[in-house]
């Protein structure tokens, strides 16, 4: 290192002795060696170093990062210590969902670790999770989720420990209402649930073009009001702003049609998928779409699925040529994610934009008010992307 003579006397005379060869001036500068350095200051004391010394001038502690990482590391090694010691005590249908020997690996990939060592008390939470998670019943069994906190019938409802609960169990990779379901836990089924205009349970009298949710409750037993006409398509879009569009042209237009579309304002649990899986026993043609992009393939893929029997609409890599528009996003797609369409996944990696079912709202109105899912022969023509990003409408998880 490059050591320069303070101009100050008393500073001088304080490093007297620690650099070796022909006195410097004040201001004057000599490459010294960090191990000739090291044992001129022990000469001053046998456990001072220049790390030492240089702390304690700058006043701040000696090897922090070091002291910090040491305590992260101990703090991990309790987490993983925690989770092998708990896991002997646990029910084994339980401890098949969790798998110890790899739990702690699986947390710390998903990033579960580092949320833990960042809560006022990591070994409190994993406690109680595991707690949860002993509670679990057994496969054939259900229980309410209200029911595995005693005392506390709303411990679950959200924040971290229902989400350390699902990532213990290898559920956090699903939509909430769905991991749970995969455990045998019971939600609220009040909430949530499918928006529809124009199709309604059998012996339900809805008014005509009035909009309504069907709760889970409804959807878990759902026995659909056939068509009028044999044939007739149902609508299933992932947003709402396609559907309140569509009630909205009708309307304007005072048609005597009442729109058919279900919406499953974003990720549809497995039960809604199902719910609309059933409209083709109920003598419907079901056309079923989402947004171009990741999660929108893997919401058409769901709902396929569970509704074999559907076809998607405007879900075709021509259908997303038509409508792409230029932008700077990143979309990250597997082969396999668009199974309808061989053409899709290489033109979406191509151009590597998302195109929401928003820039295809027109011909969507079209084909709604049509009755029957349209060719992209009807999509509009590409154009440029605002400056600004345009968000998208908030959804429920």
């Amino acid at each position: 290192m490059t050591v320069t003579v303070p101009a100050l006397p008393a500073q001088r005379a304080a490093a007297a002795g620690l650099i070796d060869g022909r006195p410097l001036e004040p201001g004057q500068s000599r490459r010294v060696s960090l191990e000739v350095l090291a044992a001129g200051v022990a000469t001053r004391g046998p456990r001072l170093t220049p790390g030492a010394v240089a702390a304690h001038a700058c006043n701040r502690r000696l090897a922090a990062k070091a002291r910090r990482r040491a305590l992260q590391t101990a703090a991990s090694d309790r987490i993983r210590m925690q989770l092998e010691s708990s896991a002997t005590s646990l029910p084994h249908h339980v401890r098949e969902l969790i798998h110890p020997e790899t739990a702690y690996t699986r947390l710390r990939t998903l990033g579960w670790v580092t949320r833990l060592l960042n809560t006022p008390d990591p070994t409190a939470l994993l406690a109680q999770a595991l707690q949860v998670a002993a509670q679990l019943p057994p496969p054939g069994r259900r229980i309410d989720r209200r029911l595995l906190v005693p005392g506390n019938p709303h411990a679950l409802d959200a924040g971290a420990l229902p989400a350390l609960v699902l990532a213990l169990t290898g559920s956090s990779g699903t939509p909430t209402r769905s991991g749970w379901a995969r455990l045998g836990v019971d939600c609220d089924d009040l909430l949530g649930g499918l928006i529809i205009t124009g199709i309604t349970p059998r012996g339900w009298h809805i008014p005509p073009g009035a909009t309504y949710t069907l709760p889970p409750r409804e959807l878990a037993h759902i026995d659909w009001e056939p068509p009028k006409t044999a044939g007739q398509w149902a609508f299933v879009t992932e947003n709402p702003s396609v559907l309140a569009a569509a009630s909205s042209q009708a309307l304007d237009q005072n048609s005597h049609v009442t729109p058919r579309v279900i919406c499953t304002a974003g990720t549809p649990s497995q039960l809604e998928c199902e719910a609309i899986g059933a409209l083709s026993d109920a003598g419907w043609n079901t056309a079923v779409r989402a947004d171009f992009d990741q999660a929108g393939l893997a919401h058409v893929r769901a709902l396929l699925a569970s509704a074999p029997a559907a076809t998607t609409w405007r879900m075709s890599a021509a259908d997303y040529l038509a409508a792409v528009l230029e932008g700077t996003d990143t979309l990250h797609l597997q082969d396999s994610d668009a199974p309808w369409d061989e053409h899709l996944v290489p033109a979406m990696r191509k151009h590597s934009v998302p195109v929401y079912e928003e820039d295809l709202l027109p011909v969507l109105l079209t084909d709604i008010t049509a009755g029957t899912p349209g060719s992209s022969s009807l999509a509009v023509p590409a154009r440029r992307r605002p400056d600004r990003a345009v968000q998208k409408e908030s959804r429920r998880p």
